[in-house]
């Protein structure tokens, strides 16, 4: 099962689709045209079911084999939203959306499952059933967790499930996968930290909210190195620091703090979100200040299968040779939904030596689409063999 050589000979096709998403990024749920796009190319290739508005601006399609003895349904699942990021490519196809940009690739995942789905609608070398999945909202809107509660798995009787990403850094067309907890668990937090303002050349008739966030920020560090086990991984950054005043002689009485907690254990997960308010608000009543804390849980730990992962990895080997073991990954990812619900897996494909992913100079490398699209259908192919 190595490259098909049908995907090299949609390969312009291919490329055409993705390239022409990436004129047009939607973000989070308003993907109302990729949507329609993927719907129409689903219909002409012929599959027998299709069906959108899953998950508000889902589409899925089900594609049945020459047989179904087997009465068994594997899921593919890509993503199709973009990021609010102004473009930097410079690309004759360059986002034609003001402050809108496919800069983690989505436009490449989207394009290769339309080429697995129209591979499979031609052939149909399987026995079972496939259904194809187009998720919105993976950036931060939980686009998976709304198909799923919108009754996908249950609805379309999905069995295992699968996805990938594409990952720079890595060789062009390689896979690379891990099992167990693979991309972090994303929280999110706000402190408002609440002191006494007043001017500048006064300090000592305040309570300086700045001074009392710094220290904050500082304190919060403490929760990675001094209370979480050291062999288990988190991240506390604070990404914002906002004050209530934007005058040069004003201490202000107010400022806001914004930040992530990346775990990938949940008894770490849940210790953070215990300690961070502590420590938050132990660390501005020293300085007679308050601090109130909106902790706000995200994407759960995305935890590939045992079983499945190996499935996964061998039709990787299949199609590129070897497939190697993927690092933890801090990032969120909420294909974790997807796999709360049933078995299955996600792989990493090379994207090659490119701009890092949520970078305005970021870009899908086209030549990884024939290992991509390879393995999306070899996974159907492989866990559904036709008699």
């Amino acid at each position: 099962m190595p490259i098909k050589n049908r995907f090299a000979e949609l390969l312009p096709e291919i490329t055409e689709w993705r390239r022409d998403i990436h004129r047009h990024p939607e973000i989070l749920f308003d993907t109302h045209r990729t949507s329609a796009l993927v719907k129409q190319k689903l219909e002409e290739f012929g599959c027998d079911e299709v069906v959108d508005a899953i998950g508000r601006t889902g589409v899925v399609a089900v594609i049945r084999g020459k047989s179904n003895n087997s009465g068994r349904t594997i899921g593919l699942r890509a993503d199709m939203d973009a990021l609010p990021i102004v473009e930097a490519t410079g690309l004759e196809y360059a986002s034609e959306t003001n402050g809108a940009m496919h800069a983690c690739g989505h436009d490449g995942h989207t394009a290769m499952l339309l080429g697995a789905a129209k591979y499979l609608a031609e052939t149909r070398n399987f026995d079972g059933t496939a259904v194809i999945i187009f998720q919105p909202a993976e950036e931060g809107g939980g686009g998976g967790k709304e198909m799923c509660d919108d009754g996908m798995m249950d609805r379309w009787k999905i069995d295992e499930v699968y996805g990938l990403h594409n990952w720079p850094g890595q060789p062009v067309g390689s896979f690379s996968i891990r099992p167990g907890g693979f991309f972090a668990a994303s929280d999110q937090f706000e402190i408002t930290v609440e002191g006494k303002g007043g001017h500048a050349a006064k300090p000592h008739e305040t309570i300086d909210s700045t001074v009392v966030a710094s220290h904050v920020v500082l304190a919060l560090q403490t929760i990675a190195s001094r209370n979480v086990d050291p062999t288990k991984q988190v991240v506390v950054s604070v990404t914002s620091f906002e004050t209530s005043s934007k005058a040069f002689n004003v201490i202000p009485q107010r400022v806001t703090l914004k930040g992530t907690v990346r775990t990938l254990a949940p008894e770490v997960r849940e210790q953070v979100e215990e300690r961070l308010p502590q420590i938050a608000a132990a660390t501005a009543e020293v300085f007679g200040a308050t601090a109130k804390v909106n902790y706000m849980p995200g994407y759960p730990v995305m935890v590939n299968a045992d079983t499945e992962t190996e499935f996964a990895a061998e039709v990787a080997r299949n199609v590129a040779g070897d497939c190697d073991e993927a690092p933890l990954v801090m990032g969120g990812e909420d294909f974790a939904y997807m796999l709360e619900e049933r078995p299955g897996a996600y792989i990493l494909l090379g994207n090659g030596d490119t701009a890092p992913v949520h970078h305005p100079e970021y870009n899908f490398n086209d030549e990884a689409i024939p290992a991509g699209c390879s393995w999306l259908a070899g996974m159907v192919e492989s866990r559904l063999p036709a008699a």
